[in-house]
């Protein structure tokens, strides 16, 4: 074969090479497949999707509750592809494992385990979260405060699947998955 074929040849494996390199960057649309447990309360009436910031904004506090079940394969999936979306494994490590933000895998919640701490912190940050009033009540390293992903995350519906990816992924103690008891013994290493 001559030079020219060869360089033309390389070319072309080099462009469909990048393509390929690229593409398997890119995932599908998360699914939206899994559907909320029955009797749960997160959906406004009428069942539309929300913002996080207006599912925070229209429900009192200590009220928001997840729909889904970490058990709920389909709704695990879409939560961690909207994680990865989202941009929470930049932080939080690519399966809430920590990096240079807290882990989300283990018994210390820093404001709060339970679902609506949680839907408030994702949404708010950590300084609009204190700025409701909330105070830390774990420590953990942390290198700078959580920003509000409120206007990230697309729907309500999607920070729910967010969490029910992180519930997923603890490893800690049975007791503390959901924030440890106040009667509780402080986690290891707390």
């Amino acid at each position: 074969m001559s030079k020219k074929v060869w360089v033309g040849c390389l070319s072309v494996l080099t462009l469909v090479g990048i393509a390929m390199v690229g593409a398997q960057g890119q995932t599908a649309a998360p699914p939206a497949a899994a559907k909320p447990a029955a009797g749960a309360a997160a959906a406004p009436a009428g069942g539309a999707a929300m913002t996080p910031q207006a599912r925070v904004d229209s429900t009192p506090k200590g009220q928001l509750k997840n729909p889904y079940k970490d058990d709920d394969a389909a709704a695990v999936q879409a939560g961690k592809d909207f994680y990865f979306h989202s941009g929470c494994n930049g932080c939080h490590g690519g399966n809430g494992g920590g990096g240079m933000c807290p882990p989300l895998t283990n018994d210390i919640w820093v404001y709060g385990g339970d679902d609506d701490t949680l839907f408030r912190l994702v949404t708010l940050g950590s300084d609009g979260l204190q700025a409701k009033g909330y105070t830390r009540v774990g420590m953990e390293k942390v290198v700078g405060p959580m920003p509000s992903m409120g206007a990230i995350v697309p729907t309500d519906d999607a920070l729910w699947k967010i969490i029910t990816f992180v519930r997923s992924n603890y490893h800690g103690s049975p007791a503390c998955k959901f924030g440890c008891p106040v009667d509780a013994p402080p986690p290891p290493g707390a």
